[in-house]
């Protein structure tokens, strides 16, 4: 319950009782109350900005280094910490979510208290997969790593996971590539297997996350696109990825013949990695080689 104060003996329009209602109107910005924490928690330094903090009499970001951060003018900024401006837009709480360099559940926090809908979806896949976890798939130089999302999205991939899937252009979800991208049939040479495994693991997947819209909406969707898919996920198979073997027949290099180990991820439930690593010494591992070499500098 929030407490308002008053002060007896002052009409609300009375000058004497300015201090009264200021504190009321601060008392109730919750908003601006959230934004001054966050700034206090950014140096400079950490967002890019040049010039030393010696003179600086408290910690964090200025008022005006945010609205340069976020694009709008400090006036704005000012009244949007002061509860003088309450109804900003998806936009601007974006931009300042990325200037305070928030995780995504304060992010989601910043646009209810801002009176909006959260973002359901970050700025882009790899922003769901934590940056060690990142940093991780190119600890496999000479194998194929990526990170499956519950839906089975590509939310992440190292070189050489990236250039085994360029065949499938902008396409990152793997039920929806095996059922309905029209190079599945040439790229996956045990497409029958590895078509069957996966939809049972979406399965699972489901009855973990019942109320993932991700997973709901790509059933519904698979289901009317491919008969196939339909005909496995009626029959109520379940099974978790486990190790498994995949040949590509990649259109550049040929046959890569790869053994699987799937890891889940304990902090992102859901999330798992997945390490293809071919035998040593074979014609796979010259192959991945050559994807590797040949891939373009980030």
């Amino acid at each position: 319950m929030i407490t308002r104060l008053t002060v007896p003996n002052h009409r609300r329009g009375d000058p004497a009782s300015g201090a009264a209602l200021e504190g009321t109107a601060a008392d109730d910005n919750e908003l601006g109350a959230f934004l001054r924490a966050s700034r206090t928690r950014v140096e400079p330094a950490d967002a890019g900005l040049a010039g030393g903090v010696s003179k600086r009499r408290v910690h964090g970001l200025r008022r005006e280094e945010v609205a340069v951060l976020a694009g709008v003018s400090a006036d704005y900024y000012a009244r949007l910490e002061q509860g003088r401006e309450r109804h900003p837009s998806a936009q601007v709480i974006d931009a300042l979510g990325r200037a305070f360099r928030l995780a995504p559940d304060a992010r989601e926090h910043l646009h209810r208290l801002a009176g909006l809908n959260p973002r359901l979806g970050p700025d882009s896949t790899r922003e769901l997969v934590h940056p060690a976890l990142l940093r991780l798939l190119e600890a496999f130089p000479r194998a194929a790593s990526y990170v499956l999302g519950p839906a089975f999205d590509v939310l992440a991939t190292n070189t050489i996971a990236d250039a085994l899937l360029a065949p499938f252009g902008d396409e990152r979800n793997m039920p929806r590539i095996l059922f309905t991208h029209p190079r599945a049939e040439t790229v996956f040479a045990d497409r029958e297997l590895l078509r069957r495994s996966t939809v049972y693991a979406l399965r699972l997947n489901a009855g973990q996350f019942p109320h993932d819209t991700g997973i709901s909406g790509l059933v519904a969707e698979l289901k009317t696109a491919s008969e196939e898919f339909r005909v496995l996920w009626d029959d109520h198979g379940v099974a978790g990825l486990t190790r498994a073997f995949k040949v590509f027949v990649h259109p550049d290099v040929g046959r890569i013949e790869l053994t699987y180990q799937t890891f889940d991820v304990v902090d992102a439930p859901g999330q798992q990695l997945l390490v293809g690593t071919p035998e040593p010494g074979s014609r796979s591992e010259e192959a991945m080689a050559f994807l590797a070499s040949a891939a373009p500098s980030p």
